[in-house]
């Protein structure tokens, strides 16, 4: 999995979002979500959303994804 394949998941479900995604190794990422929805919604509420839009590509120990350290929060 590369960074512009998180990326393009994410923004299936944010289409609007500011996403930045890292990572070169292919199992770790982080990634920065700015979006609007996301105002008036705690961190947990955010992150969960995005981690939604994942569509399972993190779960469990045969996930795609091995580690994601994740930023979200609506625009200034």
């Amino acid at each position: 999995m590369q960074a512009s394949d998180i990326e393009a998941l994410i923004r299936e479900s944010f289409p609007d979002a500011k996403i930045q995604v890292v990572g070169d190794d292919g199992v770790h990422f982080s990634a920065e979500v700015i979006d609007e929805s996301f105002r008036g919604k705690n961190r947990v509420q955010q992150q969960r959303a995005v981690m939604a839009a994942l569509k399972g590509k993190m779960d469990g120990p045969n996930g795609e994804i091995h580690a994601l350290g994740l930023t979200t929060k609506a625009p200034d």
